[in-house]
């Protein structure tokens, strides 16, 4: 029996394929609009401005060297003279910091310095790390606070020499003495700042 040759079913089928695509793109009839929402005002109102229930608050910096101290840390510092008007600037600086230079100028090496300042977090931070990088300072967080300190020996004199840096809420303690170090000294300053 002869065989008929057999027609291509691939065109028809392309073109149905073709139309079906074309009918799903097209919108329906019955499709509505999509409603309109009620204009966006484009001006603040009172309702969607933040606000804040508190401000900041900024701790006040001492403004007495003296009366930072507790009377066991006085009674240590005993007859030593503070603020020197011969030694380098000190007391209440235009800024708003405050110097703290326990020493007689007279004297070659006893003697102890506290600047209290203001420093931002991250400045802070990057400087302790820094202290503790490069020139082998050991930190730790007392009082809610960090705290860095080191000793060693005097290059001239055989008395100890360090350095205490205190930081907590933007405020830094920082004093360099040597071999003047009463005990709680720093402690009794962050009690008197930051309560």
């Amino acid at each position: 029996m002869p065989r008929r040759p057999l027609r291509p079913a691939v065109p028809a089928a392309l073109i149905g394929a073709a139309v079906l695509v074309l009918t799903a793109c097209a919108p329906a009839a019955e499709e509505a609009a999509p409603a309109t929402s009620a204009p966006i005002s484009t001006s603040p109102t009172p309702s969607n401005i933040p606000t804040f229930s508190r401000a900041p608050t900024e701790v006040r910096l001492p403004a007495d060297c003296k009366a930072m101290l507790s009377a066991d840390v006085l009674a240590q510092l005993g007859t030593v003279p503070l603020n020197d008007p011969a030694l380098a600037p000190s007391g209440v600086q235009p800024d708003g910091s405050l110097i703290c230079i326990w020493r007689d100028p007279a004297a070659d090496t006893t003697g102890l310095t506290t600047t209290i300042s203001r420093m931002n977090r991250g400045p802070a931070l990057d400087m302790l790390n820094d202290l503790v990088a490069t020139q082998g300072f050991s930190c730790y967080t007392p009082d809610s606070g960090t705290r860095c300190e080191k000793t060693w020996i005097n290059e001239t004199y055989p008395v100890n020499d360090g350095r205490t840096l205190y930081w907590r809420d933007d405020v830094l303690i920082d004093t360099q003495y040597s071999n003047l170090a009463p005990t709680g000294y720093t402690a009794s300053i962050i009690s008197s700042i930051f309560g």
